[in-house]
C-alpha cells in the first residue's frame, strides 16, 4: 500500500465572506481547502503536512479543525510570532469580489520545511506576494525530489497600506520559473504574468484580464524556462494545460466538472491546486489526469459552505468517469 507524503504551504486566513446572495460566512480558508481536499482523496494512502503561520488566537481552532482528519499533520503550523492572514471578501457576483486584508502572516522560510524534504509533492498556495518566497521554493527544489506545484495567485497579488488587495504584474517571473514544476493560475493571473517591455498609458488604465490570445505564448515561455506544465483555469469552461510532448509544446483543454448549483466559490483555486497534487502522485507526468482531479475538487468546493463537500477517492473517481469517460 502506498504511503504518500504531501506538503501544503500557504496561509490559513480567517475569512469573513459576504456571498453574492448577501449571506455572511466566517471560516478558515486557503490552505485548509487544499489540505482537506487532499486528505479526503488520500484516505489511508498517505499524509498531508500543512505548513503555515497563524495568529495565536487561531492556532487552537485551526488545529481542532484539521486534526479531525486523521491523515493531516498540523505540527508545522506555528504561531510563534502571532501573525496570520485576516481577509474580508465581498462577492459582487459569482466570480468577482472585493478584497481587504487586515492581518499578515510571516513568510514561510526554508527552515519551516527542512524536515519535509522527503515529501512527494509540495503544493504552494500563497494568496499574497510575501507568503511563500522564492528563497523557499529554491531551497525545496535544490534539496528535494518532490514535485513543486505553485499557484501564481501569490506573486500577482499585493497589498496597499490601507489593506486593499491589488493585482500586479509578476515582473520577476523568470527568476521563479526554473524552480517550479507545475505552475497554476487563473486567466486574470495569466495576464499579469505576460507583459510587454513598455506600455502606453491607455493600456495601463484599461487593464483587461480576460483576453486569451497570450496563453500559447505564455505556455511556450514558461515551459522553455524549466516549468514542466502550465495549467490555466477558465472558470466554468475548465482549464487549458500546456506541457511538452516529443519536444514540442502541447496544448489541451480539459473541460470542467459540471455542477447544477453553485453555493460558494471561495477556495476553488486552492482546492484545484490540491487536485493537481493528488493527480500527479501516481503518475508525475500525466498532467491531463491531474487536471481532471483538479477540476473535480474545484467543483466539489462550490457545493457548500463547509468542508463536507470534499469526497473520497472512490466517489471522486466515479465523478471523473461520468464526466470524462476515463480517469
Amino acid at each position: 500500500m502506498s504511503n504518500y507524503n504531501v506538503a501544503v504551504l500557504g496561509p490559513i486566513p480567517r475569512d469573513h465572506i459576504t456571498t453574492h446572495h448577501g449571506e455572511v460566512i466566517e471560516k478558515y480558508g486557503c490552505a485548509t481547502h487544499t489540505a482537506i481536499g487532499l486528505s479526503r482523496l488520500l484516505g489511508d494512502q498517505g499524509t498531508v503536512h500543512v505548513v503555515s503561520h497563524v495568529r495565536k488566537r487561531d492556532a487552537q481552532p485551526i488545529s481542532e479543525l484539521l486534526s479531525s482528519y486523521g491523515n493531516i499533520n498540523t505540527s508545522y503550523i506555528t504561531s510563534d510570532l502571532d501573525q496570520g492572514d485576516v481577509i474580508q471578501l465581498k462577492f459582487i457576483d459569482q466570480n468577482n469580489r472585493q478584497e481587504k486584508q487586515t492581518g499578515f502572516m510571516n513568510p514561510i522560510l526554508p527552515e519551516d520545511v527542512k524536515e519535509l524534504l522527503h515529501c512527494d509533492v509540495f503544493v504552494c498556495v500563497p494568496i499574497t506576494d510575501f507568503e511563500v518566497p522564492l528563497e523557499t521554493i529554491k531551497y525545496i527544489k535544490e534539496n528535494s525530489k518532490g514535485i513543486i506545484i505553485f499557484d501564481a495567485h501569490g506573486p500577482t497579488n499585493t497589498l496597499t497600506i490601507f489593506g486593499d488587495r491589488k493585482i500586479r504584474f509578476w515582473i520577476d517571473r523568470d527568476m521563479w520559473l526554473p524552480y517550479i514544476d507545475v505552475l497554476k493560475m487563473n486567466l486574470e493571473e495569466s495576464n499579469c504574468s505576460w507583459f510587454e517591455k513598455e506600455y502606453d498609458i491607455e493600456h495601463l488604465t484599461h487593464f483587461d484580464g480576460e483576453g486569451r490570445a497570450h496563453l500559447p505564448h505564455l505556455g511556450k515561455h514558461v515551459l522553455n524556462h524549466g516549468v514542466k506544465s502550465l495549467v490555466v483555469t477558465l472558470d466554468s469552461s475548465g482549464g487549458v494545460v500546456y506541457y511538452k510532448k516529443d519536444g514540442q509544446v502541447h496544448e489541451e483543454m480539459v473541460k470542467s466538472v459540471k455542477v447544477d448549483h453553485v453555493v460558494d466559490t471561495t477556495g476553488c483555486g486552492d482546492s484545484f491546486a490540491g487536485g493537481l497534487g493528488f493527480g500527479l502522485l501516481e503518475d508525475e507526468t500525466n498532467y491531463i489526469r491531474a487536471a481532471k482531479y483538479a477540476n473535480a475538487l474545484g467543483a466539489q468546493r462550490t457545493q457548500g459552505r463547509t468542508f463536507e463537500v470534499f469526497k473520497s477517492r472512490e466517489e471522486t473517481d466515479s465523478i471523473l468517469l461520468q464526466n470524462y469517460g476515463s480517469i
